[in-house]
């Protein structure tokens, strides 16, 4: 069963939510939807209140309208109410009774304030008008954007909203400043035949209009729940110990995330308990510096400022006693003599429970797994082995026939004279006399 506010229902059965359609065509049924568990129990109201809470475009818009006796309208049902500038507009019922005051307190609206009114519920053919504009508002933002391009504007068309009677269409749009967008009313009223209304909006606004998924896997906060927009600055990351990277730190609107207000309370509670100026500790053995701080195990990881090769994990009451001792005029010998200071404190989580089962690893032994050999694998080893000795042998052969074929022809002087020396050895050649240099440096021939 779907959300009771889903606006992607055809009107029939309103209950059946986004699953009778085949999935949301606007980023989901959790789009700004709200749950009227009175309503959804069926408890009568004991002081029934005339303002409903009406959501339009799948939750992107809601505002508060004088639910009059004559309508009978209840949470779920599709109503045609006033609009702001003139018209009529269409959209589903989210809350009724004791609830819309309490929204009505927390967005600060007074109950005297003037609202519009339901007219009516609406019927089919008040539906098939709004399906009409809204498929046209894709088609309508593609062209705004192009003719915001073509004027040179410094501003991003973001969303389109037609009125539910397809008199009047909402631009909202981002710019760092103003805009004079005076010639591009002109263009849209010329173009598109309809009332024009600009709305600035700022990055994050324009996120939770738009939707989409986040890096944690599911629907943006903003376009799911979040409703009020809290300053995020980089402190918070430096309390949570992350890495400032704007990169991973940015959301899809391109600001800071959100969701690192949620649990920044609990590390400041955390960090309460651990020194503020621990980030140089002096010891005989050299200048210890902090690495990075386990906030929740709460453990300081020091190393020496000459020696980093070694990490030491020293809980924040060990630290404590070194800093006492450095206050009284006396050094730790090493992060070793601070690790043995105080006894670490004992975690509360439960020691695991020892096995009911009895070892028979020794008593028990299964058999070897036979395998079979696998002659494929030899065949084709002995075939490589076979081809690679062929190939060895040709190679040697091709070297041994190239060398007999590159060998020089022995010389005149080299060869062996049968006469002319008594031992019929070789003889020196004539034609390279011997020279030596004297002791004048000249060289001259021996006589």
């Amino acid at each position: 069963m779907g959300c009771i506010g889903c606006s992607c229902s055809t009107g029939k059965d309103s209950t059946k939510g986004c699953k009778s359609n085949g999935g949301c065509a606007t980023g989901g049924c959790n789009r700004h939807n709200t749950y009227d568990w009175i309503t959804a129990q069926g408890i009568a109201d004991p002081r029934p209140f005339d303002a409903v809470e009406v959501s339009f475009k799948n939750g992107s818009r809601k505002e508060f309208f004088k639910n009059l006796q004559h309508t009978r309208a209840t949470t779920g049902d599709w109503v045609v109410v006033e609009a702001t500038g003139g018209g009529f507009d269409v959209g589903t019922v989210t809350l009724t009774g004791e609830l819309v005051r309490l929204q009505m307190k927390r967005k600060r609206v007074r109950q005297d304030a003037r609202l519009g009114q339901v007219v009516r519920k609406a019927h089919e053919r008040d539906l098939e008008r709004l399906d009409e504009v809204r498929r046209e508002e894709r088609d309508i933002l593609i062209h705004a954007r192009a003719i915001a391009r073509s004027l040179d504007l410094n501003m991003k068309i973001g969303d389109v909203e037609f009125q539910g009677d397809g008199r009047k269409c909402t631009f909202f749009y981002t710019a760092d400043g103003r805009v004079d967008f005076r010639e591009l009313i002109r263009h849209y009223a010329r173009d598109f035949k309809v009332k024009v209304e600009m709305r600035q909006i700022g990055a994050r606004q324009e996120s939770a209009r738009i939707g989409g998924i986040g890096n944690c896997g599911r629907e943006l906060c903003c376009s799911t729940w979040l409703t009020e927009f809290k300053s995020v600055n980089t402190a918070a990351a430096r309390y949570q110990n992350l890495a400032i990277n704007q990169t991973k730190l940015s959301g899809m609107c391109g600001r800071l995330k959100c969701c690192l207000n949620y649990e920044l309370d609990t590390y400041i509670d955390a960090l309460e308990d651990f020194p503020d100026r621990a980030e140089r500790l002096k010891t005989n053995a050299g200048l210890a510096i902090l690495i990075k701080t386990d906030v929740f195990k709460r453990l300081m990881f020091y190393t020496y400022a000459e020696d980093r090769g070694k990490f030491y994990p020293i809980h924040v009451d060990q630290i404590w006693e070194a800093i006492a001792m450095i206050k009284s005029g006396k050094f730790p010998e090493s992060l070793d003599h601070i690790l043995s200071m105080a006894p670490v404190v004992e975690t509360d989580e439960p020691e695991e429970a020892e096995p009911d089962f009895e070892n028979v690893h020794d008593v028990i032994q299964l058999p070897m797994e036979k395998r079979n050999k696998r002659k494929k694998n030899r065949n084709k080893n002995r075939d490589r082995s076979q081809s690679a000795a062929a190939a060895v042998e040709k190679a040697s052969q091709n070297d041994s026939a190239q060398g007999r074929r590159q060998a020089p022809a022995p010389r005149r002087h080299d060869r062996p004279q049968s006469g002319g020396s008594q031992g019929g050895g070789n003889r020196p050649p004539q034609n390279r006399p011997d020279r030596r240099p004297n002791k004048d440096g000249d060289n001259e021939k021996k006589s």
